[in-house]
């Protein structure tokens, strides 16, 4: 439950900026610029939550594994549909494929354990 807990924060966080600074409840309604700070405001807590469990000596569980494929999950989302509106989406790629890579470590790092 702890686990949970934690790794909703970076979530809460991310959510109420959108609300208080976007006015808007939508994050793939968001322009391209205003996207990234979101998902990198997410990405950022969520890691910092994941670095968090690592200090309390905590084990990765599956819980970790979805939040990451729920944010994986936006990313590609919004990829697609800049894709098919014709916009740039360079830096989106290279946060995707970052993001990717790390789940792929957290995962390795789980089996290890």
């Amino acid at each position: 439950m702890k686990k949970i807990i934690i790794h909703t924060v970076p979530v809460l966080i991310s959510l109420l900026w959108l609300i208080f600074v976007n006015h808007t409840l939508n994050p793939v309604s968001l322009k391209g610029t205003y996207f990234l700070r979101f998902y990198l405001i997410l990405l950022s807590g969520f890691y910092v939550s994941v670095l968090l469990l690592k200090l309390f000596i905590e084990h990765i569980s599956r819980s970790t594994f979805y939040f990451t494929m729920a944010i994986l999950i936006l990313g590609i989302i919004k990829l697609i549909r800049g894709m098919y509106l014709g916009k740039p989406v360079g830096y989106l790629l290279i946060i995707l494929t970052v993001e990717i890579i790390m789940m792929v470590y957290i995962r390795i790092h789980q089996l290890k354990n």
